[in-house]
């Protein structure tokens, strides 16, 4: 028998309820945007129960709908570049191509309405997170770059038979975390506030792009057409599971880790990413000499000399790595991981990051997700400090947060706050099925989870 599938009812285009001047102008766009052309959306989501006596009133959902779709229209007069769409601008003489979001009259932003017969048992309970997840997120697959034709935000919301999951995927090049992040709480401000005419907001975006000193907004790219710049990957067959870390356990977790150094530097993500490292290597069986990364997405907002403020909005993130072999790694102890880790992050600094820039300006270094990524390795991305438990849409506090496929491969890790605050951490983890069933039997492991 097979298993229930995504029902999609109907779609409208949301646009921002009215223009500002600064609206109808190009955003061109920095360094960090342009090198997102290539790889996935950001797909996120939350999934609410529905509220006692939600099913009783057949207008409850689609009254819901409508103060989703009214508030989204008001977040986005704050957060209007995700009402547009990609452009390209090219000329020969002198030879230009360079890639902008286009504001003035774009159709907005996507809200699918859909439906699934099952329960939020059905997502929650099974080992693995479901397939069907997938089905809750717009641009399955799509690339950044598609965002010249499809939108560069979609919502979809999703009735279950007990629950609704509200998804949101952005486009990469327009947003990184912090920012997804950002105009997902300022939409639940808006929703919260109840008032249509309310368009004050506590945390206005900042949308003036960083660019390097000296340099033209408009970065000129040494292309003429984009299959020279994109590239299309299917992940390999994968498992993919939401661990627990709850705070006992963090604390034990970052309490060897700087015992082991005789230090007390190290954070608490810095241990948690070495712990996952030596497992994920553990359980992959590598031969000693074989090298082995962790790379952690590191935002460049508060590194730069002087800061961009916290509601910069737009790409301000790298990844940074330590590299060893994995006999290094499992023979030293967390402690020596974790330093190699800590080491890496304080060392990326403002002169790193302005390097970083200088020579991207020679490269134009475009990320390939099946080139960039490796099976040696794990990818640390998203952040528990991240609120995505305080958005509520009238639901009442959300039961979990999942994703879609979007930027998924064997050794990708996920980072979410736990939903019992504090500091407790779900880890999404993402691996060749094999690797998981070894990494569910490591001793190491689930002796902390």
């Amino acid at each position: 028998m097979n298993p229930p599938t995504v029902k999609f009812i109907s779609e409208s285009f949301i646009k921002p309820k009215y223009s500002s001047e600064e609206s109808k102008k190009p955003v061109y766009l920095a360094p960090w945007d342009l090198m997102m052309l290539s790889v996935h959306y950001i797909q996120k989501g939350l999934l609410f129960p529905k509220p006692p006596g939600f099913n009783d009133d057949e207008n409850s959902f689609k009254d819901l709908l409508q103060k989703l779709k009214d508030s989204l229209s008001v977040t986005l007069v704050h957060f209007f570049p995700l009402a547009g769409r990609l452009a390209t601008l090219q000329q020969d003489e002198p030879p230009l191509y360079t890639i902008y979001i286009k504001c003035a009259n774009s159709p907005g932003a996507r809200f699918i309405q859909a439906s699934l017969n099952l329960s939020v048992s059905d997502i929650l309970s099974p080992t693995d997170v479901p397939p069907v997840v997938q089905s809750f997120f717009d641009h399955d697959r799509a690339i950044n770059h598609d965002g010249h034709t499809e939108s560069l935000l979609t919502i979809q919301v999703t009735e279950l038979i007990d629950g609704i999951f509200i998804g949101c995927s952005i486009n990469h090049v327009v947003a990184d975390g912090s920012s997804f992040w950002h105009f997902f709480n300022a939409w639940s401000e808006v929703f919260k506030a109840k008032g249509e005419n309310n368009l004050t907001i506590s945390r206005p975006p900042i949308h003036k792009h960083w660019f390097p000193e000296g340099h033209d907004p408009i970065l000129n790219l040494p292309f003429t057409h984009h299959d020279q710049f994109t590239s299309r990957h299917d992940s390999p067959l994968m498992r993919e599971r939401v661990f627990h870390f709850s705070a006992a356990s963090l604390a034990k977790i970052k309490a060897k880790a700087n015992s082991e150094c005789n230090t007390t530097k190290i954070s608490t993500l810095q241990a948690l990413s070495a712990h996952i490292w030596r497992c994920v290597t553990r359980a992959r069986g590598f031969l000693p000499d074989q090298n082995t990364s962790c790379r952690l997405a590191i935002n460049n907002r508060t590194r730069l000399n002087p800061p961009l403020p916290d509601d910069y909005f737009g790409n301000c993130i790298q990844t940074v790595k330590a590299t060893t072999t994995a006999g290094k790694l499992l023979r030293n102890g967390l402690g020596w991981a974790a330093w190699q880790l800590h080491q890496t992050v304080i060392n990326h600094t403002d002169k790193l990051v302005l390097e970083w820039v200088d020579s991207w300006q020679q490269t134009h270094f475009i990320y390939q997700l099946g080139q960039f990524f490796d099976t040696s390795s794990i990818m640390m991305g998203s952040s528990p400090r991240f609120d995505m438990y305080g958005n509520e849409f009238g639901l009442g506090k959300a039961l979990a947060i999942r994703s879609g496929y979007a930027n998924k491969f064997d050794g990708k890790v996920s980072l979410y706050p736990g939903i019992e605050g504090g500091v407790s951490m779900d880890l999404e983890i993402c691996l060749q099925p094999h690797f998981m069933t070894a990494l569910e039997s490591d001793q190491e492991f689930t002796d902390t989870v």
